[in-house]
């Protein structure tokens, strides 16, 4: 039987070691299983909320922090460089690829380009926000979506125009220094052969000790996985 817990190993060491995922033929090899057993443990981890797969061909689309496809988020560390999903995974991405690298985004997804650097866990240079616009408790409702809208900008004033442009109702907004020590621990244990998916429980506890607070942030404490 293929385990969540090794699945997901054999993944983020691709991601982090070659910056792109592995097709379920070359997972079939790595665990000495069939490509159908593959499928069916890529589906069941993506019901435990693990991984996001193609819905035609079934491979691999994201498993956070990283993405399969091209995204806003472009992360690049050493020789390594991959997609991440969102402001947060992002961050995440980073502390992953050793806690230095570099990412390159537009504002809001739309013209104004910036390279963030992070140098040994630490953000260097300019502090910009992070908008949450989508509650926790929908995340997964579309998870895609979700992590599409997590975006950066310079102010709240930044925000606020971005939302009235495109008719977004105004979320949570975070300043980016947060958001990385925040990833640091919820993305901290990825690449851990004995991984396990942080259950609402634990997510909320995270989003509290981290200062993650309000409508936004209110997940119920189920024994689910986030």
């Amino acid at each position: 039987m293929i385990t969540h817990s090794e699945l997901h190993y054999r993944i983020m060491t691709s991601f982090v070691e070659r910056g792109y995922a592995p097709t379920i033929d070359e997972l079939a090899r790595m665990l000495n299983a069939s490509p159908d057993s593959v499928r069916e443990a890529l589906l069941a981890l993506q019901e435990y909320h693990g991984v996001v797969l193609h819905p035609t061909t079934g491979e691999i689309w994201v498993a956070h922090p990283f993405s399969a496809a091209p995204t806003s988020f472009w992360v690049e560390a050493h020789d390594v460089g991959c997609w991440a999903n969102c402001a947060w995974c992002a961050m995440g991405a980073v502390t992953l690829l050793g806690g230095s690298a570099s990412i390159t985004t537009t504002l809001g997804a739309e013209s104004r380009q910036v390279v963030i650097e992070v140098e040994d866990g630490m953000l260097r240079g300019m502090d910009l926000l992070v908008h949450f616009p989508i509650p926790m408790a929908r995340a997964w409702d579309n998870v895609i979506y979700t992590c599409s809208m997590m975006l950066l900008f310079e102010s709240t004033a930044q925000v606020d125009q971005w939302c009235a442009r495109h008719r977004v109702p105004r979320g949570d907004v975070q300043p980016l220094s947060r958001v990385l020590g925040f990833a640091q621990e919820w993305y901290g244990r990825h690449l851990d052969r004995d991984w396990v998916k942080w259950s609402t429980a634990e997510a909320a506890a995270l989003f509290e000790r981290h200062g993650l607070s309000g409508p936004v942030w209110q997940i119920m404490a189920e024994n689910t996985r986030f």
